[in-house]
């Protein structure tokens, strides 16, 4: 079956979505329909604001639909008879009656070594475990979450100094290379799926703001490794005199904790020492460089 024939809906909302989204279309891939979640308020003005996926979509002029639920789009998506659907970072589970239309099934694009950090939060999970390695997974969706028999994994070094930010973004282009290439070979029966052992599984959380406080009494490596996890989302960050003071930056030396770069409430980003000079009796004045 020839690239251009292959009949696709793409299902995803965030920017890792819409990486792979423009990744197939340069593939030839283009998908015939796009679903992603409704248009949401952003930010402190609250502007209704469309998802990276639906930009990306319009972008390409690919028609698309933003149900509240997914269950309601199954007539419409059935209308379109796809041979398969792929999904990446969409945000809600499939129903089977969605699940069962395409001919060759549903792929998900998991950024994780499945079964290890099924769930919302893989990367920054991986990050905060202090993880050496991580990777993607093509995976058969099924009614539970990140679940189904893995079709292809590619593996990479996490860098010392890497955020959850930086590994994102090499991710979603690792997994939308390792997508293409497993389309073709699925769909010509080439690969055999494999099972999850559900006994290695690990589930992540959603991460909400309040994991961003600092808990000073960890090792520095567990606070370096909170720093780089939650960059951009949810931020670290530190109380001092009922305010808060984002962490944005830091490295260990010599197994010491450096606080590099801080956001005090309000202000722009600066150095530690320039916030130091106005604040000498925070207790960061413990991680700054004295050299």
């Amino acid at each position: 079956m020839e690239n251009n024939k292959i009949k696709i809906v793409f299902i995803g909302t965030p920017e890792f979505g819409a990486v792979i989204l423009e990744k197939l279309c340069q593939a030839n891939m283009a998908p015939i329909l796009v679903i992603t979640e409704i248009d949401k308020p952003v930010g402190r003005k609250q502007i209704i604001t469309s998802s990276p996926v639906k930009i990306m979509a319009e972008s390409y002029k690919i028609p698309v639909l933003q149900p509240e639920k997914i269950i309601n789009s199954a007539l419409e998506i059935k209308n379109f008879s796809p041979k398969l659907i792929v999904v990446a970072s969409y945000g809600q589970i499939l129903p089977k009656e969605i699940l069962d239309i395409p001919k060759y099934g549903s792929l998900n694009v998991h950024p994780s070594l499945l079964p290890k950090y099924r769930g919302p939060s893989p990367i920054q999970s991986a990050i905060l475990k202090g993880e050496i390695k991580t990777g993607v997974t093509i995976m058969l969706v099924d009614e539970q979450m990140d679940h189904g028999p893995i079709l292809a994994q590619k593996q990479t070094t996490i860098g010392l100094n890497e955020t959850a930010k930086q590994l994102h973004d090499r991710l979603a282009i690792l997994g939308a290379e390792v997508l293409i290439d497993t389309i073709p070979d699925w769909l010509a029966g080439r690969i055999k799926a494999r099972l999850q052992d559900g006994k290695k599984a690990t589930y992540t959380k959603i991460l909400i703001r309040e994991a961003g406080l600092i808990d000073w009494q960890k090792s520095p490596q567990e606070i370096e490794r909170q720093i780089r996890a939650f960059n951009p989302w949810p931020g670290t960050y530190a109380m001092h005199k009922g305010k808060r003071i984002k962490i944005l930056q830091a490295r260990l030396e010599n197994g010491k904790l450096i606080i590099e770069r801080v956001q005090p409430e309000g202000k722009k980003p600066m150095n530690l020492k320039e916030f130091l000079r106005g604040n000498p009796d925070s207790p960061l004045k413990h991680y700054v460089n004295t050299h």
